[in-house]
């Protein structure tokens, strides 16, 4: 079936390719083109995998930022993971995948902004060639990336998602994002009104610099900003403003690259009772003031790849009864109506790692994270043993219309795995899995 699928879809050759760079069309959206048009669409795998596809806007799961997850996929199991993350307008998001040693699969990441009640809008995509990239968040907001391999395509993968400063080069020379005193939306002249960016303190004199290339639009002193600075970001279209300067160092149409000096730190203005400290705003045109915190905050510290055991394609089974929870990380708030109670010795397929939680996919193919600690390795503690009396034929799912993994002879010796739905999950002596009635 592998060389049919790659001969249909070499088929659709050079004109596919073309039609893809005229619509503008992201690498998963023209191989979606090109399983239509070879009339996979109509083949049980080929449903399967444009079905996995619009499911994965469904079922994503929670995820802080910074984010590392290890994943497997199955060639028998077309499949999507989806993952669903918050950000603030002006952080820059990067997402990388790394692809298990010996793994040659195309792999598709598809970034998208969530907006409940709207279909989700394409942000950002990618494919092997490339399977890094990053993109600038408008808007507060959540955002979905889903990853998922071409047809057939089997093997493991690790994945990152982070945040970053979109701006490239911190506003004070020599500080970082620790400097900041004074926060977006702190009340000012007693609760008349809010501060509109950051105050980032440094000693006097300390140099201002350009956090983007751009366009000095204009100086000049005003009562409240006293000395003052105005930066145009062409690229981004924001007009990023500096204000207390001691000293301005330049004018009106110049041109800036990003860590240029734009001035010296002072107190002027409205701050001449403050320490010496740099206000940092940021205007976005159409929109006025945003925080301009998101834009400058360092990134975090990477995270790790889980480390332990590599469970990722293994079943588990569940010690006792425990949760799924479509969440992880501690600081995500969870709906209680969409965590599962999964009972006692459940047989769950490891489908990805993350730090102390797996993530999981149930016999009735639920997806979610629970606890490692929770679950034992099926395999290494079977339920019990037991030869087959017959031919017995094995099915992908505990379901009488699953389609056939495979079929043992009569009298094989098999381990019983868990059990769920009236079905047994089997395991055969050269490593066949299956679900059969025993």
């Amino acid at each position: 079936m592998l060389l049919a699928v790659g001969l249909a879809l070499a088929g659709c050759g050079k004109q596919q390719a073309l039609q893809a760079l005229f619509q503008k069309a992201t690498p998963h959206e023209a191989y979606a083109r090109q399983l239509r048009q070879a009339g996979l669409d109509r083949r049980a795998a080929g449903r399967a995998w444009l079905a996995a596809a619009e499911q994965a806007f469904r079922d994503s799961l929670v995820v802080p930022l910074p984010f590392a997850e290890t994943g497997f996929f199955q060639a028998d199991k077309p499949s999507a993971a989806s993952y669903r993350y918050a950000v603030r307008a002006g952080e820059q998001v990067h997402v990388s995948l790394t692809l298990g040693t010996g793994a040659a699969a195309r792999i598709f990441l598809d970034a998208y902004e969530v907006v409940p009640g709207r279909t989700p809008a394409p942000l950002a995509s990618a494919d092997t060639l490339v399977l890094d990239f990053r993109y600038r968040a408008e808007a507060d907001g959540q955002h979905l990336l889903r990853v998922q391999p071409e047809l057939l395509a089997t093997g493991r993968y690790t994945l990152r998602v982070a945040r970053e400063p979109s701006l490239g080069v911190f506003p004070v020379l020599g500080r970082t994002d620790a400097a900041v005193g004074s926060f977006w939306g702190a009340a000012r002249d007693a609760g008349a009104r809010q501060h509109e960016g950051i105050d980032i303190f440094a000693a006097r004199g300390t140099p201002v610099v350009a956090a983007t290339d751009g366009l000095i639009s204009r100086t000049g002193e005003t009562p409240i900003g006293g000395r003052v600075v105005w930066l145009a970001d062409a690229e981004a279209g924001n007009h990023i403003y500096y204000a207390h300067l001691d000293k301005q160092l330049v004018t009106a149409g110049q041109r800036v690259r990003a860590g240029d000096t734009l001035g010296l730190v002072g107190n002027t203005g409205n701050a001449r009772s403050t320490m010496p400290h740099l206000h940092f705003g940021i205007y976005r045109s159409g929109q006025g003031a945003v925080d301009p915190f998101p834009f400058v905050r360092r990134p975090a510290a990477v995270t790790a790849a889980p480390s332990g055991p590599d469970r990722r394609g293994e079943f588990v089974r569940l010690r006792t009864a425990a949760t799924l929870c479509p969440a992880t990380g501690q600081d995500k708030p969870v709906n209680p109506r969409s965590i599962v109670r999964l009972p006692a010795q459940l047989p769950l397929l490891v489908v990805g790692q993350q730090g102390a939680d797996l993530r999981v996919q149930t016999p009735s193919g639920q997806i979610g994270y629970v606890v490692a600690q929770a679950v034992v390795p099926a395999a290494g503690a079977p339920l019990r043993k037991l030869v087959l009396a017959a031919i017995t034929e094995l099915l992908t799912l505990p379901a009488r219309n699953a389609p056939a993994a495979a079929a043992l002879p009569a009298q094989s010796a098999v381990l019983v795995l868990g059990q769920a739905n009236g079905y047994s999950l089997l395991r055969g002596r050269q490593g066949e899995i299956g679900w059969a009635v025993i």
